[in-house]
């Protein structure tokens, strides 16, 4: 009987973490770029016990013989899912959403020097403290959006117009009429992204890419230039409400489940115990 009540204890355990991922999808349905995560479970260790086998009674068995006594159920893994989203149409022209999949723009780094990427394209002007006159392109965190060399893009504070090429270009027209090309948006192509790890502010970083034994180029590759850009539109979060609703749901009835196997068990163990 402890038996059960600690294998339905720790799965209720694990089951939390369950139902905090869903959360988390969830209040993020309506995030730019946001990309959900799904939970899969395993078993935990357990016992087997080879009882007497009677094979008579065997017959039609679908399971293995014998009895096998566990320690309940673990999160074997949650991992990042990188559908693409569906496109909102905005008419702003510092929007720009991401056509397809497995493409990243990439924003300044972390204070570690790690380099760091997302898909959420909502962008903003932000005065150059060093140079009067021009603004330093950047995400609602005030975070640098990188050019395709590297280095934050800066744009004039007086333009009449601003278009971004599917190509990345970004060309304005001047007060004078003059069209200016003043950079080009950085974009890399991840193809490992099931190692990408989440630095919060919808961005996301590679662990220690030799710890795994892999060189950079071995997980992304430059794709500047490539026409994946689309202005004035948004990528709105991969989050399906009525999955995720299921999700939810079914995790909670599993919870049910287990604290209602806690609550039998006591009850079982009051009457052994209580038995003169």
């Amino acid at each position: 009987m402890n038996q059960a009540m600690i294998t339905s204890a720790v799965t209720m355990g694990q089951l939390q973490h369950k139902l905090d991922t869903t959360g988390h999808n969830l209040a993020n349905l309506n995030t730019t770029g946001y990309k959900r995560r799904d939970v899969s479970f395993s078993d935990l260790l357990f016992q087997q016990v080879n009882n007497q086998i009677m094979a008579h009674h065997e017959i039609g068995r679908q399971t293995p013989n014998g009895i096998r006594v566990g320690s309940g159920a673990g999160i074997a893994q949650t991992a990042l899912r990188f559908e693409q989203g569906s496109l909102q149409t905005t008419d702003r022209p510092l929007d720009v959403a991401l056509t397809e999949k497995g493409y990243f723009f990439e924003i300044s780094p972390t204070e570690e020097g790690q380099r760091r990427f997302t898909r959420d394209g909502a962008f903003y002007l932000s005065p150059n403290p060093e140079a009067d006159g021009t603004n330093h392109l950047v995400n609602q965190n005030g975070d640098y959006i990188l050019s395709s060399d590297g280095t934050p893009i800066n744009i004039p504070s007086q333009y009449e117009d601003i278009k971004i090429r599917e190509n990345g270009i970004i060309e304005i027209t001047a007060l004078g009429g003059e069209s200016i090309i003043v950079g080009q948006l950085q974009l890399v192509q991840v193809d490992k992204p099931q190692l990408l790890t989440s630095y919060g502010d919808n961005t996301f970083i590679f662990p220690n890419l030799e710890d795994l034994g892999l060189e950079e180029q071995d997980v992304l590759q430059d794709a500047t230039g490539i026409g994946v850009f689309h202005q004035g539109a948004l990528e709105m979060s991969n989050v399906d409400m009525g999955r995720e609703m299921a999700e939810m749901l079914l995790a909670q009835r599993n919870y049910q489940f287990n604290a209602r196997a806690i609550s039998i068990t006591d009850q079982m163990m009051g009457l052994v115990n209580n038995i003169r």
